[in-house]
């Protein structure tokens, strides 16, 4: 049993290297990296600049961050980009002026942020929380982004394009054949992905976090990374055996990509409001490993639970799938 795990494991990392999946990777590592790192942290991120057009002075005293222009139109034209806000005095009274972002309470802070710019000398103290500065803050929700799209659209087509692959060179219809552990034929993937998984969640993390902020959060980021990468690794390999050819596949990917992945980026990152969104699965696998890259246990008892048997369910399904596929191809 375990001469023929080895065996099925050096056969399958060859396989992994003549479908160019470990280029891939690196070439994701190399590409995701050097965009946070050369254009992602640089670009202009300040919290809601403010506008004020004042043509009768009739504010004296105003925070430094509030930038004065000298006409309505030329007000309108800065707050015309959706991000920035717009103070209007020319009634003496102030008036907040803003492209809404659609949604409500993320209006209502910004109103409330640029008035409170108006009254510096009487501004409500606040206690400070985290010693995360912006660049931190930035480099750790895009490396998180990057890395749950890595695990679940590229390595779940990763794991199907080489079982698709073994298809046409006849590999599972021998293995139909030989004595060969089913469960063996399975964990070798398996164990070689979430391997491949690990390395690239490990390097993408310390690379663009730095190695002390990197490994801090490495203990939970990993945990997340392996349960993200089984899981998907199963849903690819179930849906490789039923499917007959990666046309079709390719269309269940770009389903999985944009109509259920979509939906967790919107509600996880911009603060859109879904109240379905709490029995979306993938939602719960984003938060979690969002909040790992914070350093905070999203997740309880249930969570893994509920992750620890879906693993297990879905091996056995995928068992009984290669079982039967290999059946029909002998």
């Amino acid at each position: 049993m375990w001469r023929s795990f080895l065996s099925l494991l050096k056969k399958d990392f060859k396989m992994m290297l003549s479908s160019k999946f470990l280029v891939l990777a690196f070439g994701s590592l190399v590409l995701y990296s050097c965009y946070i790192n050369f254009v992602y942290v640089g670009i202009d991120q300040e919290i809601y600049p403010v506008y004020l057009y004042d043509p009768f002075h009739t504010l004296q005293e105003m925070s430094a961050d509030i930038v004065k222009v000298d006409s309505f139109e030329e007000l309108k034209t800065k707050i015309g980009n959706g991000y920035a806000v717009g103070i209007d005095v020319s009634s003496r009274t102030p008036e907040v002026t803003m492209v809404s972002s659609g949604i409500r309470h993320t209006d209502n802070c910004r109103a409330a942020y640029a008035l409170s710019l108006l009254s510096p000398v009487n501004f409500t103290k606040t206690e400070i929380i985290g010693t995360d500065n912006k660049e931190m803050k930035s480099r750790r929700e895009i490396t998180c982004e990057f890395l749950f799209f890595e695990l679940a659209a590229v390595g779940f087509l990763g794991i199907a394009s080489m079982l698709f692959k073994e298809k046409q060179m006849g590999i599972i219809r021998v293995h139909g054949v030989l004595p060969v552990s089913k469960t063996a034929f399975i964990l070798s993937k398996l164990c070689l992905f979430l391997l491949s998984d690990l390395v690239f969640s490990i390097l993408l993390t310390v690379i663009n976090l730095g190695i002390s902020e990197g490994l801090s959060v490495l203990p939970r980021v990993c945990l997340q990374t392996g349960i993200l990468s089984l899981l998907m690794a199963l849903i690819g390999f179930f849906c490789s055996v039923l499917l007959q050819d990666f046309k079709q596949f390719s269309l269940l990917y770009l389903v999985l990509a944009v109509f259920i992945t979509t939906p967790v980026f919107l509600v996880g990152q911009i603060g859109i409001v879904w109240d379905w969104i709490k029995y979306h699965p993938m939602y719960h696998l984003f938060m979690a490993m969002k909040n790992a890259y914070w350093g905070v246990s999203y997740a309880n008892g249930i969570y893994y639970i509920i992750c620890g048997l879906t693993i297990v369910l879905l091996f056995l399904l995928v068992r009984r799938a290669l079982i039967r596929e290999m059946a029909k191809e002998g």
